[in-house]
């Protein structure tokens, strides 16, 4: 299978140390961005104990970003955990070979970071522990 775009090689072992990073409290996000010239995925910035809305506040707004996002998920019954996520941000009125370039990498990427929970995001102010809460626990 043809990819569109490959991987930074220091971004999978970034990627690999923030999955089986502990967390005790917060949530970690992990930005990736394409390079256009190099047709690479590349880091673009790592948080730590960021909430959610501060993790919005950080999405350009016109230019796709994938996002590993370690999630404190807050139980009813009280327990909590960190589920892994991936988000995919498109937000509207990106330019169409932009978007056409993210949407071609999505699945690889998601592939081989291997994360299961994707959900599409199009407009960063829909970034809420409400709304990841919902989609979590369904």
């Amino acid at each position: 299978m043809s990819n569109t775009c490959d991987i930074d090689p220091a971004l999978i072992e970034k990627l690999e140390a923030f999955r089986f990073a502990k967390r005790s409290q917060g949530n970690g996000a992990l930005i990736c961005k394409i390079d256009k010239n190099k047709l690479l995925i590349v880091e673009d910035e790592d948080e730590d104990n960021l909430s959610i809305e501060d993790l919005a506040e950080l999405l350009p707004e016109n230019t796709p970003r994938y996002i590993v996002l370690s999630y404190e998920l807050k139980h009813d019954d009280g327990r909590q955990s960190y589920p892994l996520v991936f988000l995919y941000y498109s937000p509207k009125g990106v330019k169409p070979e932009l978007n056409m370039l993210y949407a071609s990498a999505k699945t690889y990427f998601q592939n081989k970071v291997g994360l299961g929970k994707v959900f599409d995001l199009q407009d960063a102010e829909g970034l809420t522990d409400d709304w990841l809460r919902a989609k979590l626990l369904k």
